[in-house]
């Protein structure tokens, strides 16, 4: 549905029941009217087939469909599950490739990442140090923050260190060996739900 969205070509409301799985074409329209009072979606009036996704003035412009991969601790490390779950709504960089993650634990709470929260991730296999990351140890992910440090053994070669650190002082930093770990991602947003669930 989005793409014809994105390509002008807005499907019908019956079009929405059935995609939906909705039983009555009333169904979708309270559904389709529900997203236009968020602002995901833009209906102009007197048009058939009048749904479009709204166009943004801020960074990433055009709304997209982030899917939601499972669960990643921020705690001890666990291992990891992908498998999509859901879809989020982003405006971020529309030219990255994300996905979103539901966060399990506490480790990271003094960043403002409480356990159960949902991060948005850029896919990239490098980062920063300081960056908040979303890295794989073998089978095991984690969210923590990425600090690498450069130390020279006594042949003079440099070794970098590499450290995922937690946000929370009950928690110990995990030092991997810089072979065993694999950056999946950079968290660039943080969302909370006040009720429910996605």
């Amino acid at each position: 549905m989005r793409d014809r969205l994105l390509d002008g070509r807005p499907p019908t409301v019956r079009e929405v029941r059935d995609a939906l799985g909705f039983r009555a074409v009333e169904s979708a329209r309270t559904h389709l009217s529900a997203l236009v009072e968020e602002g995901r979606l833009v209906k102009r009036p007197g048009v058939a087939r009048g749904y479009a996704l709204p166009q943004t003035s801020g960074q990433g412009g055009v709304p997209r469909l982030v899917p939601l991969l499972g669960r990643v601790p921020a705690g001890p490390l666990d291992l990891a599950i992908e498998e999509v779950e859901s879809y989020l709504l982003s405006r971020c960089g529309s030219n990255d490739e994300l996905f979103a993650l539901r966060v399990r634990g506490d480790s990271m709470r003094d960043v403002g990442i409480l356990d159960g929260d949902l991060v948005i991730v850029r896919r990239q296999p490098t980062a920063s140090s300081g960056s908040i990351v979303v890295a794989m140890i073998g089978d095991e992910a984690t969210v923590k923050t990425l600090h690498i440090s450069n130390g020279h053994g006594k042949d003079g070669a440099g070794h970098g260190r590499i450290e995922l650190r937690p946000e929370n002082a009950d928690y110990h930093p995990i030092v991997p060996d810089p072979d065993e770990v694999t950056i999946l991602g950079k968290v660039i947003e943080v969302r909370r739900m006040l009720e429910g669930g996605v």
